[in-house]
Order: structure tokens, then C-alpha cells, then sequence
């Protein structure tokens, strides 16, 4: 069996939220009783939204890289990032990690392909819709990412960095993201949409919204991952 090292605290809720998948998922499919081997390195989120708002994006790479070597030193075989916005620095960190790692991005990517999504609507944090990252890999497939208005975005950045990310989720914050789900998913024609901030499955458990899917992107990485486990 092999390691997986989780790059992980970004934020807390949602690392939790991947060590329970991971071993649930993993019993669930060897159905042995045994756990699956985690080595998980806590990194600081609140030090990594400042590299991000300050664009300063090639530290904020080597902040990443030398968790990766952290989890490499403690007996990983392979990696993940447990969150979407920082795979904005990905192809840096793949291309000097000293581990494999597997894209979140990508794993969301053949999970669209395989139910045969064509439009998706992203949302996330500023930062993760703001950037191109998801829409250069969708593209590759012959998906197409749309995102919502500079309005709506502000609203899903400021819920998502100050409540989600610090463990809050209200009833009022879930039923203003759903609908900005269902006003901006019918304005593009959306037939999709990705939840791209790995704390939003947390708040919102829905498969669905008015017959349009909805992609836990957590869900997704944590499938790719017992996968590799077990490969």
C-alpha cells in the first residue's frame, strides 16, 4: 500500500474533511479492515491568502514545494494539495516537487468528461475564478468553464475566506450561494457546476440543483487518490 502525503490546513475543515474520506473510501473498497497509510503536513492558510493577495506567487510556490519535500522526508509516495486556489502555483510545484502529485483540477476535469459535461460553472474563491487554470485544462477536453458576475464573486470570496474557511457555515450563506448557483448556472447554460473550494462540499451536500450536478471536488480528489493507493 502505498503513502499519500496531504499538503494540508488549507484550511483545517476541509483537511479533516479529506482524512475522513480517504479512510472511508479505502475501506469501503478493500473491505479489510486495514487503514490507509496519511502523512499530513499543516501548512498556514492565513500566511498562504496573503501570498495570494499579494500575487506573490513564486513564494507562495516554495512555501508549497517545501511542504512537499516535508511529506517526501516523512515517507510519502505520492502528494496532493487539499484545496483548488493553490493550484494556481501547480505546474511550479509538480515540476519541483519530489513527489508525484496528483491535480485536483485535473481529477474535476475527467469526472465532467465522464458524465459528459459540457459548460460548467466554477465557484470558489476570487482567486480561484479570476484564474485561468481550470479553464486551460477544461479547454484541453473541449469543456468550457464560465464563472459568475464580479458581484457575485465578491459575495462567494467574502463568505468563502471569512466564514467557510474559519469552520462557520450559516443557513443564510448556504441559501445565498445556491442562488447564485441557480442565477448564474441558467445565464451561461450551464449543465455542470464545480464546487472549486474544498470547503463548499462542507456547507453544501446537495449531488444536485435543479437537475445540474454538482462536482465535490473533495470527493473527486479523494477517489483519484485510494485509486493511486491502491495502484
Amino acid at each position: 500500500m502505498k503513502t499519500v502525503g496531504l499538503v494540508g490546513g488549507l484550511g483545517p475543515e476541509s483537511t479533516i474533511d479529506y482524512y475522513r474520506s480517504i479512510i472511508d473510501l479505502y475501506q469501503k473498497t478493500v473491505a479489510d479492515e486495514t487503514y490507509p497509510h496519511i502523512v499530513i503536513d499543516s501548512v498556514d492558510v492565513n500566511r498562504a491568502l496573503r501570498l495570494f493577495e499579494a500575487n506573490n506567487l513564486s513564494e507562495l510556490a516554495r512555501y508549497f514545494i517545501a511542504s512537499t519535500q516535508r511529506l517526501a522526508g516523512a515517507g510519502s509516495d505520492f502528494a496532493l494539495l487539499t484545496a483548488n486556489t493553490p493550484h494556481i502555483v501547480f505546474d511550479e510545484v509538480r515540476r519541483c516537487s519530489p513527489l508525484p502529485l496528483i491535480s485536483i483540477v485535473e481529477a474535476a476535469c475527467d469526472e465532467a468528461k465522464r458524465q459528459g459535461l459540457r459548460t460548467l460553472l466554477l465557484i470558489g474563491t476570487r482567486f480561484t475564478m479570476r484564474a485561468s487554470f481550470y479553464h486551460e485544462v477544461f479547454a484541453r477536453q473541449g469543456l468550457t468553464i464560465v464563472t459568475p458576475t464580479e458581484e457575485e464573486q465578491a459575495y462567494l470570496h467574502d463568505k468563502y475566506v471569512n466564514e467557510l474557511l474559519k469552520g462557520i457555515f450559516l443557513s443564510a450563506t448556504r441559501e445565498g450561494l445556491l442562488e447564485i448557483i441557480a442565477r448564474s448556472a441558467q445565464r451561461h447554460g450551464a449543465d455542470g457546476v464545480i464546487l472549486g473550494g474544498t470547503e463548499l462540499p462542507l456547507i453544501l451536500r446537495e449531488q444536485s440543483l435543479a437537475g445540474i450536478p454538482l462536482l465535490d471536488t473533495t470527493q473527486i480528489h479523494v477517489r483519484a487518490v485510494v485509486s493511486k493507493m491502491l495502484s
